[in-house]
């Protein structure tokens, strides 16, 4: 890293940034003169670094008071946008996981499987097959597959549901396409899946759908734990709020 004195260093680029940095949740307004006070520059330099914001459509005036302008969020999303998936969604489910003890996972579907593409595990293994990512899980038998496929397209569900066979894995798999529809159009509905038991016995998992910017659903991250750990009961009224939380605030990355 650079040092200020260093010939490197664009000191006018550095004061550009110190003028964006001075608009905040307790200054969204200011005037030129309070934008040269909080940088410490003088107010022509401060003007003339707002007048540049300003007709880059990245500020705006109503003649005596300055105000970011909505487009400056483009430059937190060239930063969001310039990470990988796994990268993005690696701290909302490290969330997760610190909240509740529990893993969480994100998975989008692919053909009749999800595929998991991010992770972050609790120090307890959770279910028998070693969930990295790139592992792929039945969707008809999880909760993240359940998820995915309630947000399907009608003409792609129902082809999947004509065209898929529905493996048993336990007792509680559901196997029958008109039972899947049926926990599909629950699913839909309350915006939300559990599944309790239906790919292995004593596996209980929560998942919740990640909008994108166009509002489709191709993303759900879940959280799973032991039967022993936690109820259905407590799913729902403990876990589920946490899960969700992680997803809203996670959409608000992918909408900046």
């Amino acid at each position: 890293m650079i040092e200020p004195d260093s010939p490197d260093f664009v000191s006018s680029f550095a004061r550009g940034l110190a003028v964006i940095r001075s608009f905040g949740a307790e200054t969204p307004r200011q005037t030129l003169t309070e934008v040269a006070e909080r940088t410490g520059m003088t107010r022509a330099a401060a003007r003339r670094f707002l007048l540049t914001l300003a007709a880059l459509g990245y500020a705006h005036s109503d003649g005596k008071h300055y105000a970011l302008a909505p487009q400056i969020l483009e430059l937190g999303y060239s930063y969001l946008s310039s990470l990988s998936l796994t990268e993005a969604l690696q701290p909302f489910l490290a969330g997760v996981t610190e909240t509740l003890k529990e893993s969480s996972s994100a998975a989008v579907l692919d053909g009749a499987d999800v595929t998991y593409v991010a992770r972050s595990a609790a120090r307890h293994r959770v279910i028998a097959v070693n969930l990295a990512i790139g592992a792929r899980l039945p969707a008809h038998a999880t909760s993240m597959g359940q998820v995915l496929l309630a947000h399907l397209e009608p003409q792609r569900l129902q082809h999947f549901l004509r065209t898929t066979p529905l493996e048993r894995y336990t007792d509680n798999t559901l196997t029958d396409p008109a039972d899947l529809a049926a926990r599909l159009d629950r699913v839909r509905a309350q915006g939300w899946a559990l599944c309790d038991g239906e790919l292995e016995i004593g596996l209980r998992s929560v998942a919740v759908p990640v909008r994108g910017r166009d509002g489709r659903v191709t993303l759900a991250i879940n959280v799973s734990t032991q039967a022993s750990r936690a109820s259905v009961e407590a799913l729902q009224r403990d876990y589920l709020s946490v899960l969700q939380d992680a997803a809203a605030a996670f959409e608000k990355t992918l909408h900046l």
